[in-house]
């Protein structure tokens, strides 16, 4: 049985910001609606005090998770160790959608690499901190990132990007808001 953790201190920090991969987990309040799990990566979390995380959120093919958030909240973050010491790490909480112009889009978007790809920061308000053994997560080796994000945002141009997400991003496959907001 896993451990409830009362706050991220900073051997958990440590541990969290070196996974090169980490699942976010939201649904929709509709009982019909569809429950969303996201693989993210990159160097884009940041966690910002003991009970309080962000990532950069770049923009992809759907926006599930923004719209689950502005729906309801409710999120859960889980972290999972590739390597040989198997370990899971999960955060609840209620997350909060920043786009450009707020102070905490600013704040965690200056503590990552730049990358045109950037459409908002999601950051969660920690309720719930555990862990779990990860005995049947297998052992992989990390190969590289992938750099679509940002070449994708390069040749769409900024224009293209604002078209882009009006298009793809502007309603959950629930038909709930997504983005721009």
């Amino acid at each position: 049985m896993g451990k409830v953790f009362e706050r991220i201190d900073d051997s958990l920090k440590t541990w969290i910001q070196a996974q090169p991969m980490w699942f976010v987990g939201t649904a929709p309040l509709q009982s019909d609606g569809h429950v969303n799990v996201s693989p993210r990566g990159h160097d884009s979390f940041s966690v910002l005090g003991e009970r309080r995380v962000a990532w950069v959120d770049y923009t992809g093919s759907g926006v599930e998770t923004i719209a689950h958030i502005r729906d309801n909240g409710r999120v859960c973050l889980m972290f999972a160790s590739f390597d040989s010491r198997p370990r899971i790490a999960r955060l609840h909480g209620t997350g909060s959608v920043w786009l450009p112009g707020d102070a905490m889009f600013h704040d965690v978007v200056t503590r990552h690499p730049a990358n045109p790809s950037t459409r908002a920061v999601v950051s969660v308000d920690v309720t719930r901190i555990s862990d779990s053994c990860g005995w049947g997560v297998p052992m992989m080796e990390m190969a590289g990132e992938h750099d679509l994000f940002r070449r994708h945002a390069e040749k769409k141009g900024v224009d293209g990007m604002v078209t882009y997400r009006a298009e793809r991003n502007a309603v959950s496959i629930d038909g709930l808001p997504g983005f721009p907001m």
